[in-house]
């Protein structure tokens, strides 16, 4: 990296975290530290929203996703949408009308203390391990790329986190977010454009377009309903669904976003703008992979994107084998680039049997790339079973670092780090607030001052702040890592969701009923997930149906055995 851009990442990280500092001093009460005064504007919600969701992992693993398995996975998202006009309806008015500092507090008056406490405990458990796989996400490949230390990199992202939000809370978060997407959105716009200032002249980006799409990179409705495929129109539609209502509904790291809205007005609106430009935004961040696959088809690429698989591989014994396969690699690069130029001449032409040929010459090295890539990938888990061997999260770095000119590639670092900052910073704060409120507040048998409980507070969110950083050191990569959040999320939101569901839509259900279900159905959940019975988006749907009809039946039965005898 260039002095320019080490400049660049280290004034805008410093600038965030001066700016959340600066602007949010002094918070004297709870309702300052934790909804933020309640004053937040429906742009700042819907800004700090989308920056909640939109995590390093957003940045890192969706172009890769994107350059492998094309753009099918915005159907993830359809949804969503409909997530938000519910939540707007439903959850918002009565959240604001109970004038609740969090989501599970609603749940004791509707049920009773044990399911309030199981409910933050589930949410506690499954956010808390997400927190340390956004801060692990961007250090992990930057330490791979980079060659940084990678439990240094986890540290330094955890401690710029903890300071502005542990000493703003809420409206910290909020502020730095607003900043913290305008530097990603101009940081992703600059990718994009300057991807296609570098394609062969003549190349347009329509033609670039084309190109993409008889890759098959374009490829985005399916309407299969297969259940074992995880991205479909339906699962997106139903497993998504679920999943958008479950974390924006009743996960308090974005509850707590648009509690500190000035009304119920401006929290509504703020959702309708997440829901509004989520799925473009995410549609965008796959063009940019697509983008990133077409650039590879004119230049040169690794074997294997992660450059510490291909230094195992190359120091084992198996070296001579991987060797054997680069060679094949150049070849077939080279092949694939008179392919294109073949389909492009004959786009130019507008000759169909010449374009359709083309196509099918492309697909077929396609075919024999990926089979190469496979056999990579073989090679390397054969030399070092440690070493992560799927390069999705490596290739949008790796062409970063590789091809943006000096002063860009700190901005796109800038992007990344800021993202897992923004959302680490929510996670850390709703974490800290349900610890303080829901579990530690409530079950205190004196009374405290406002000033206590905000220490309480800030005190907890450092706490976890810590044990994100730990839970970072320790990990290990997983498949692919936006899968790995969506797959924590999966196992837990269903269940939850189902509960919140319960309290609003079925009031003679009472709270051992649901307490009891609960359990079960987390229980079955988990095993359900270990024995692969589904693909994990479906979890959502199944955990929120089968708690709601467990509680019935626990309910039938207690109404059974408190029914009085008959007399005779």
């Amino acid at each position: 990296m260039n002095v320019l851009d080490w400049i660049v990442l280290g004034g805008t990280l410093l600038f965030i975290v001066g700016f959340g500092v600066w602007k949010t001093r002094g918070s004297k009460n709870v309702d300052d530290y934790v909804r933020g005064g309640n004053d937040a504007k429906w742009w700042t919600i819907g800004l700090s929203v989308m920056a909640t969701q939109a995590s390093a992992i957003t940045f890192l693993s969706t172009p890769g996703q994107a350059f492998h398995d094309g753009m099918g996975f915005v159907q993830f998202y359809f949804g969503l949408p409909l997530a938000m006009i519910v939540i707007c309806l439903v959850f918002i008015p009565i959240y604001k009308k109970l004038k609740v500092f969090t989501a599970y507090e609603m749940l004791e008056g509707r049920f009773d203390l044990k399911t309030r406490t199981l409910t933050a405990i589930l949410f506690l458990i499954q956010r808390g391990l997400a927190a340390g796989i956004t801060i692990f996400a961007p250090s992990i490949i930057l330490s791979a790329v980079l060659g940084w230390d990678l439990r240094t990199l986890n540290i330094i992202i955890g401690i710029l986190v903890i300071v502005y939000t542990v000493s703003g809370g809420t409206k910290a978060v909020s502020v730095t977010q607003k900043q913290q997407m305008f530097i990603i959105m101009v940081g992703m716009f600059f990718a994009f454009f300057f991807i296609l200032g570098s394609l062969p002249t003549g190349v347009s980006f329509a033609e670039a377009l084309k190109i993409a799409g008889a890759n098959n990179k374009l490829e985005i409705l399916d309407f299969t309903l297969d259940t074992n495929n995880r991205y479909t129109f339906w699962s997106g539609i139903t497993g998504g669904f679920f999943l958008a209502l479950a974390y924006f509904g009743t996960d308090q790291s974005q509850v707590q976003r648009y509690l500190s809205g000035k009304s119920v007005r401006e929290s509504q609106l703020g959702l309708i703008f997440n829901g509004i430009l989520k799925i473009p935004m995410q549609f965008f961040i796959l063009l940019v992979g697509a983008m990133v696959f077409v650039f590879y088809q004119y230049n040169s690429s690794p074997l294997n994107f992660n450059p510490a698989a291909t230094e195992a591989v190359t120091q084992s014994s198996y070296a001579e084998n991987y060797e054997s396969l680069q060679e094949g690699h150049l070849e077939l690069e080279k092949e694939k680039r008179m392919a294109q130029e073949a389909f492009s001449a004959a786009l130019e032409l507008k000759e169909y049997n010449a374009i359709e040929q083309a196509k099918q010459d492309i697909l077929k090295i396609n075919q024999r790339e990926r089979a190469n890539r496979d056999a990579a990938r073989t090679l390397i888990a054969q030399a070092d079973d440690s070493v992560e061997t799927n390069d999705k999260d490596y290739v949008f770095i790796h062409f970063i670092l590789e091809n943006l000119p000096v002063g860009l590639i700190g901005l796109l670092l800038a992007v990344i780090l800021s993202a897992a900052m923004s959302s680490t910073a929510s996670e850390l704060n709703a974490l800290g607030t349900i610890t303080a409120l829901d579990l530690y507040k409530r079950n205190q048998k004196e009374e405290r001052d406002e000033k206590h409980y905000v220490f309480a507070a800030k005190g907890f969110t450092l706490l976890w702040g810590i044990l994100a950083i730990v839970i970072a050191c320790v990990a290990n990569l997983f498949d692919n890592l936006i899968q790995l959040v969506n797959i924590i999320g999966s196992i837990f939101y269903g269940n939850v969701l189902g509960i919140f569901l319960l309290a609003f839509f079925f009031k003679f259900i009472r709270g051992n009923a649901v307490f009891v279900s609960a359990i079960v159905t987390q229980v079955i959940v988990i095993i359900g997930w270990y024995l692969d019975w589904m693909s994990y988006l479906w979890l959502n749907a199944f955990g929120c149906g089968l708690v709601i009809l467990l509680a019935l039946l626990v309910q039938a039965f207690d109404n059974f055995l408190d029914k009085p005898p008959i007399e005779t």
